[in-house]
């Protein structure tokens, strides 16, 4: 079963329309919620007078902050109200009349429809006192600038860093023959999944505050929405329907909270109806965060032949006005900073810094994109300062099996960067001739000119963990129940929370527990993402599921099969996969071992730019991705194309505007993602299987993997054509213009 591309087992629902996701949960007794932001990048709330919105006709209930028992939230700190407002309980340290982010909530106004509530919502009255502006990381840092959480106690909007002392730095310069320094600047990505946020909440038949929603870790959305309630956990049940794409970006709260409260303010009120609301693509594109700016400076020295000898980076970390998920994005950047290279000497710090724009967080690759970026450019630059091919100075420098990392320690063992690296060179032809591609045809009206036309190509490479890191207390059950009349179970029913966000994650699992039982995959079922019935199994982000639910499905099955022949009818097994112990980073730089699994990735790229328009077209993409074994090979291929062409966006097109902590473009017709005339012509995956001792069946993670090299590939491909350097992206025509008129 494993190791076999079987149809995904969502595909006819998703292909016919009949999957059912959270907008599509309908029904003529359905109230309608709207969810109001406060509009205010930075303010503090004077006053705000409901009275006119409660008595539009139709109107159920308006929901305040005097409604959240406990008014905070948070993945990783509670630093953020549910709502603002001025009449909440004061049971959190977080000041809740203050506006930190224009997309802040300061009500909910439930309805009979969504028209009434829309009209309701725009008679709520609100006075602010404008407070400063801190949009940018160096505003955020300038002497006088006004903090955005003044309640945490420090003096300065820089509130969390790690740090990398390894060797002496300053011998290393004094070995060094070339050195190359640059400052990169990192852009925010918009998530653009299909799905705008939706959901329904209700009081089910347990008298359970439930809601369906489309999140990516079930257990953790009950947990705060139970906190910000102040209930027990066991009174709260979340579920998740289809779920139209995620990437990171519905890994922390949007309407889970504050669905939550509509439902049990409006049962209080004797109003038991499900409640549903849906973001338009504008509220979703102001709403959520993004992936996270950032700014590093950096130089890199390497001997004469070749040794890299020193590194030091200095790197700041947009987190935007809350924090979500950016300590642990911040750790991401940090590791990829050094790059998978064995570095004798380095010095890195970095840095997150809060100011008063959209906040950062989770994004697919979480923090490694923007470190890979500046890591692989600064070795690109090193082969050229050096007159070496960039294949053979990573070959040279890259990290080893026992290696001790920038953390002191080595890497868990399978470490399989060389081998990937190897694979991708050889599949590219790297020490062959540059095919001839035809001339950019800039415009549709007018052909390609040669003359014009540059052709080049460019490496990177990139490692980043698999699992959560840093110490968090890693863990993921699973259940198993098996059924039949004979001597032998003839049917499975697998009972996991994996929620499936678009990469076939269910169709892996039911395959891995398929091949776990002995099984044909018919005869496998399941139950998903639901509180109710799944045990907690972690989010599915860092890379983590396959890996984390393989161990744990494999866990249940032996449990499954020793109550079948003890005799039990049904049998139940259950399983909980704790992996081995990680460690926050040191304070002081020293031995820490962060992780316990890391994936490897290679990529080669191949492109053409019109050097008169800016235009560029990337004719191929080689990326060569340790899978340890692939589960559904054909999932792979799909995973590592999606990660291409998202990354294709962030490196090529999309260009988030943000003026005076407002987004300035939040339509797709203004926020350019790549269409299907946009991507690389050709990409081309190469699957290795090394394995990873600690995966199930050798399997390691690797959805984020190809995202992670694809900018600094593009970045050595677009300097070999023109023999210009970019440390700045997107690769806009008019950028391109720009950076080669300079």
């Amino acid at each position: 079963m494993i190791g076999e591309s079987i149809k995904r087992t969502d595909a006819q629902a998703k292909v016919t329309g009949s999957a059912v996701y959270p907008g599509d949960i309908r029904g003529q007794k359905m109230l309608s919620a709207v969810v109001v932001f406060s509009d205010q990048p930075h303010a503090r709330m004077i006053r705000m007078d409901v009275s006119a919105a409660r008595g539009v006709a139709g109107v159920i209930t308006v929901v305040t902050a005097a409604d959240v028992p406990v008014n905070e939230y948070g993945l990783t700190m509670n630093d953020q109200p549910v709502l603002v407002g001025i009449d909440d309980t004061g049971r959190s340290d977080v000041p809740s009349d203050v506006s930190r982010w224009e997309a802040d909530h300061i009500a909910v106004v439930v309805a009979e429809t969504d028209a009434v509530a829309r009209q309701a919502a725009g008679l709520i009255d609100v006075e602010w006192e404008q407070l400063p502006l801190a949009e940018t990381v160096d505003a955020a840092l300038a002497p006088g600038a006004p903090l955005v959480h003044p309640e945490n106690g420090k003096p300065t909007n820089a509130y969390y860093q790690f740090v990398f002392r390894k060797g002496d730095v300053e011998a290393g310069w004094a070995e060094a023959a070339v050195i190359v320094e640059g400052t990169y600047q990192l852009p925010h990505q918009e998530h653009a999944y299909l799905q705008p946020e939706a959901g329904v909440s209700y009081v089910d038949e347990q008298g359970r505050i439930t809601v369906e929603v489309a999140g990516q870790w079930t257990h953790e959305d009950r947990e705060q929405i139970a906190h910000a309630l102040d209930l027990p956990a066991d009174e709260i049940r979340v579920i998740y329907p289809s779920i139209g794409g995620a990437f990171g970006g519905r890994e922390d709260m949007s309407l889970q909270i504050v669905l939550a409260i509509a439902a049990r303010k409006c049962a209080a009120l004797g109003e038991r109806r499900p409640i549903r609301t849906q973001w338009s693509r504008e509220e979703s594109i102001v709403g959520h965060h993004k992936r996270h700016r950032a700014q590093v400076t950096t130089r890199w020295g390497a001997s004469a032949d070749g040794r890299i000898v020193a590194v030091e980076a200095d790197a700041y970390l947009d987190a935007g006005s809350y924090n979500y998920t950016s300590n642990k994005v911040l750790g991401n950047l940090h590791m990829t900073l050094a790059g998978p290279y064995l570095l004798p000497n380095i010095r890195v710090d970095s840095h997150a810094v809060y100011t008063t724009s959209v906040p950062g967080g989770a994004f697919r690759g979480f923090g490694g994109p923007q470190g890979t970026f500046v890591s692989e450019s600064q070795i690109n630059k090193l082969a050229e300062a050096l007159g070496m091919d960039p294949v053979e100075l990573r070959s040279l420098n890259l990290i080893g099996e026992g290696d001790l990392g920038a953390t002191h320690t080595p890497l868990p063992v399978g470490v399989s960067i060389r081998e990937v690296v190897e694979d991708c060179a050889t599949r590219a032809g790297w020490d062959g001739v540059l095919p001839s591609y035809a001339p950019v045809r800039s415009f549709r009206s007018l052909p390609g000119s040669a003359e014009a036309t540059r052709h080049g190509r460019g490496f990177a490479c990139a490692f980043k963990n698999v699992g959560f890191s840093f110490g968090f207390p890693e863990r993921c059950v699973a259940t198993i129940e098996l059924d039949g009349d004979g001597e032998v179970p003839t049917s499975a029913t697998l009972f996991h929370s994996a929620a499936e966000v678009g990469q076939g994650t269910h169709t892996a699992l039911i395959q891995m527990a398929a091949e776990a039982l002995g099984m044909e995959v018919s005869a496998v079922h399941a139950v998903f993402s639901d509180t109710a019935t799944t045990g907690d199994s972690g989010s599915v982000s860092a890379s983590r599921m396959t890996f984390m639910a393989g161990n744990s499905i494999l866990g249940a099955a032996e449990e499954a099969q020793k109550s079948w022949l003890n005799g039990d009818r049904p049998a139940i097994g259950e399983f909980r996969y704790v992996p081995p112990p990680t460690e926050m980073l040191n304070p002081e730089g020293g031995p820490t071992v962060p992780n316990f699994s890391y994936g490897y990735v290679a990529q080669a790229v191949e492109l053409s730019v019109d050097v008169e328009t800016g235009h560029i077209r990337i004719d191929r993409v080689v990326s060569a991705v340790d899978v340890g074994k692939a589960i559904n090979p054909m999932l792979v291929i799909t995973q590592s194309e999606g990660a291409i062409v998202q990354a294709h966006g962030y490196t090529l097109s999309e260009a988030l505007v943000s003026v005076d902590g407002r987004i300035t473009n939040p339509r797709l017709s203004q926020y350019l993602i790549p269409g299907i005339g946009d991507i690389p012509r050709t990409v081309d995956t190469v699957i290795g299987e090394y394995g990873d001792p600690l995966g199930p069946f050798a399997a390691r993670g690797m959805a984020e993997m190809p995202y992670l090299p694809y900018a600094p590939a593009v970045i050595a491909a677009l300097h070999d054509a023109t023999g210009v350097w970019f440390d700045s992206f997107p690769l806009t025509p008019s950028r391109v213009l720009e950076g080669l008129s300079q």
